[in-house]
């Protein structure tokens, strides 16, 4: 109830007023309400048809696309979306969205159906790409049976790196993973689980906040936002998670690190 208990959507804007989402789960419908009220700070107004938005798709799991056929901003023509994903093809990324659209799950049939132009372009694994002020880098990481893309925006010596539905070896992370996401200001990590669910639950590609700080701590980041949380974990569980993992960056040697349990509608400004 405090924290929210909508799947993974967050938006970004950079200087120069060019909005980046950052996955498509159900929190889009409120980013698309909020673009079509004007109330965020971004070029273009979307509810006239003159926006322009970049989407960054880390995987093709529901419950980071299944916003998408809901946000308002898509049906308006003249709005433009450029996705970049997680496949080989351009191709393959227009289907994981054209999937959720057939008519045994959506009246609205196809993609060809909404008014705005839409996109789309693969990302390979450790590639680099310019979009507006922002570099954008993506890194495939281990997903269960799958892979997620973690991705890091950069701006002006400012970095913020998302990795969300990253489960690790029993090792830990890899090598290249931390340096993916070293000196980050602020590292949104995935902390689903509990030590104990995540040990339970390996093969499923989730994280603990354990895992969280280790890596935090590791890579020697600024902040760290603890995200995508069990659906059956109580504010007062996430509560308690956040108080345990500043405990563990303590124990690590790592206390200056601040850490939050990110919420709906927070917002940092880096």
């Amino acid at each position: 109830n405090r924290y929210g208990g909508n799947t993974s959507c967050i938006s970004v804007v950079d200087s120069a007023g060019h909005l980046f989402i950052v996955d498509m789960g159900t929190g889009m419908v409120g980013l698309g309400n909020a673009l079509m009220r004007k109330e965020l700070p971004v070029n273009g107004d979307f509810s006239a048809g003159k926006g322009e938005a970049t989407i960054l798709l880390s995987h093709g799991h529901w419950d980071h696309i299944q916003g998408f056929p809901f946000f308002a901003p898509v049906f308006i023509p003249g709005n433009v979306f450029n996705v970049y994903g997680n496949a080989k093809t351009a191709s393959r990324v227009e289907s994981i969205l054209e999937g959720q659209m057939n008519p045994q799950y959506s009246p609205i049939y196809t993609l060809k159906n909404l008014g705005a132009k839409i996109a789309f372009e693969a990302v390979a694994h450790d590639s680099c790409f310019s979009v507006s002020e922002l570099e954008v880098c993506a890194m495939r990481l281990p997903h269960g049976e799958t892979t997620s893309l973690a991705f890091r925006m950069e701006e002006a010596g400012k970095r913020f790196v998302y990795a969300s539905d990253v489960g690790y070896p029993e090792e830990g992370a890899s090598a290249a993973a931390i340096e993916f996401y070293r000196g980050a200001d602020l590292l949104v990590h995935d902390a689903t689980y509990t030590p104990e669910e995540a040990d339970k639950h390996r093969e499923r590609g989730l994280s603990s906040y354990v895992d969280a700080a280790r890596v935090a701590a590791k890579a020697g980041v600024a902040k760290l936002a603890l995200f995508h949380y069990d659906q059956d974990h109580t504010d007062d569980q996430v509560d308690e998670h956040v108080q345990l993992c500043r405990a563990e960056l303590s124990r690590l040697g790592a206390g200056q690190i601040e850490v939050v349990g990110a919420y709906e509608g927070q917002e940092f400004d880096l």
